[in-house]
């Protein structure tokens, strides 16, 4: 939906999906967890850029995503912490790996499907903002994304409410528009 919101103001939009781990690597029920790194997955993005006409990437992660997101996630619950891999994740993978990927591609900014708003302060920086979902705000997550990063992010869904997504994604007949939400640790398929 972020993608389809953009190209309907007019942005030239190209999607990338990051495969950040092997799902068969980590267990679980392929049909009652399969929500995320699974071939269907996959699959449903291409056909959510097909359907609104635009060229599609797939971006092999795992060795990074291995690197830094889990193995913080282990050795950080080993030491009897409780790590939170989504902030690493955001930080190494979406903003640093990811970025440097689209801007080999030509792209001049990122956009994500977070619920998050950027307001400009008075010196013209951007200031990550709660998007209007209450429910849905990810901000918490963002936190460590370096400021300069978020000059050149789109949060094109920040505005909008959950059901007001789900909608547009209807709407657009996006592959996608009913899948199960996930909240949890994306790696960690079985709960």
């Amino acid at each position: 939906v972020a993608a389809v919101v953009l190209k309907e103001a007019g942005c030239e939009v190209v999607g990338i999906t990051m495969k950040l781990w092997e799902y068969d690597d980590v267990g679980g029920d392929r049909e009652k967890d399969g929500r995320c790194c699974t071939l269907e997955a996959f699959m449903d993005a291409r056909a959510v850029a097909d359907r609104i006409g635009i060229p599609h990437y797939t971006l092999d992660l795992t060795g990074p995503f291995e690197d830094t997101v889990i193995n913080y996630f282990v050795g950080e619950y080993r030491q009897g912490r409780t790590p939170n891999p989504c902030i690493v994740c955001n930080i190494a993978i979406k903003w640093a790996a990811l970025w440097r990927k689209a801007e080999a591609i030509g792209c001049e900014a990122i956009a994500t499907g977070h619920y998050a708003i950027l307001q400009r302060n008075e010196q013209g920086e951007p200031v990550l903002r709660r998007g209007v979902d209450c429910e849905r705000d990810q901000t918490y997550f963002l936190w460590g994304v370096p400021q300069v990063d978020f000059a050149r992010t789109i949060f094109p869904l920040g505005t909008l409410r959950k059901p007001e997504v789900r909608a547009l994604a209807s709407f657009h007949g996006l592959a996608n528009a009913e899948r199960a939400e996930s909240r949890d640790v994306c790696f960690v398929a079985d709960d």
